[in-house]
Order: structure tokens, then sequence, then C-alpha cells
């Protein structure tokens, strides 16, 4: 894969901010994919793809479920912006063939997943703690990140279940999964 080609679509694909996060992401998960001994180059592809869906317009994401190349379920009927990842990963097998590995990673980098391996855990973290990002505590995520990835998801989660109650917004089952799973291995 030529991720300069990769990159070029890209271009044409996400708006500025969204391209230069997808960078981000990049750099990240290449990172942390040579400090967990995953595939670098697979982590760094993934990366720069991981939102190739983000700005597709509503009605195109409509036109992809009502066409049944992509299920969603009652909360992200709802939460449309968290369609997003189901088809990232639907686009990335149809334009670049990508493993299931690489799809699961893509599909589950929003709203995490019990079933994550190491290289899906990866994706999700990176997307929460590259450069770009500023919110609070997370130069103290990043850190975490680098020397426990299971730790450093489960503040994530916890932070962002907080603030989805805080919101009175919904929480998709899969991520209160994910955070049951970390803490039973725990």
């Amino acid at each position: 894969m030529d991720i300069e080609k990769v990159k070029e679509k890209l271009k044409t694909m996400l708006s500025e901010k969204r391209y230069n996060h997808s960078l981000g992401v990049m750099k990240c998960a290449k990172e942390l994919a040579r400090i967990y001994g995953e595939n670098e180059e697979d982590a760094e592809f993934t990366g720069l793809i991981h939102d190739i869906a983000k700005e597709v317009p509503k009605e195109q994401i409509e036109e992809y479920i009502g066409s049944g190349k992509i299920k969603i379920d009652e909360i992200e009927k709802i939460n449309m912006g968290l369609v997003h990842a189901k088809l990232g990963a639907y686009i990335a097998k149809a334009e670049f063939n990508v493993s299931e590995k690489i799809q699961n990673a893509i599909a589950y980098h929003t709203t995490g997943h019990k079933d994550m391996d190491t290289f899906a855990k990866i994706i999700y973290i990176a997307d929460k703690i590259e450069e770009n990002r500023t919110y609070e505590h997370v130069d103290e995520l990043r850190e975490m990140a680098k020397k426990d990835l299971d730790s450093a998801i489960l503040f994530t989660l916890d932070f962002t279940i907080q603030k989805n109650i805080a919101k009175k917004a919904l929480i998709h089952p899969d991520t209160v999964d994910l955070r049951n799973a970390l803490l039973m291995k725990a």
C-alpha cells in the first residue's frame, strides 16, 4: 500500500482539520505499535484511514444503511456520529482490501468493543491522544498509553462515560462492555 497515494486520496475526502487529525493518529499508532510489538506499517496505515468515513454526507450514509452494506443498532440510529466507524471499516475493505484485523480496529475506534485485540486498542487510544488533541489530562494519558494500554483505555472510557452522563447522552453498550471487560481482567 503506497501511503502517499492514500494520503492524496484522503485529502480529497476530509477537511484539513480531519486530515491533520488522521496524520496525528497515524504517527501515534505507529509509535504505540512499536512499543506493544504490533505491525508498525499496519498501525500507521490504519491510523491514517481510521476516519475515512467521518465526513461522508448523511444522505450517503443512509444509502449504505438502506442497501444493507452496513448494519447499525438503535443507539447509532439516534447518534449518527457513531456510524462513521462501521462505515469506515466497510469503505476500507472496499477501497483498500484491508484485513479483518484492520477492519475491526476501524470499526471499534469510536465506541470500543470488549473483543478488541492489542492492535485495535492501539488505534482506539491513538485516536484519543494524538498530538493535536488538547483536552484536560491528555498529556498524562499519552504517558499512560506508553506504559499500560488497558489503563489508558479505562481512563478514557471513564472520562467519556462521565461526560456523556453529564450531557444526559446515550452510552453505547460496546463502551460499557469494554469497560467491564477491562475491569474484570484487572
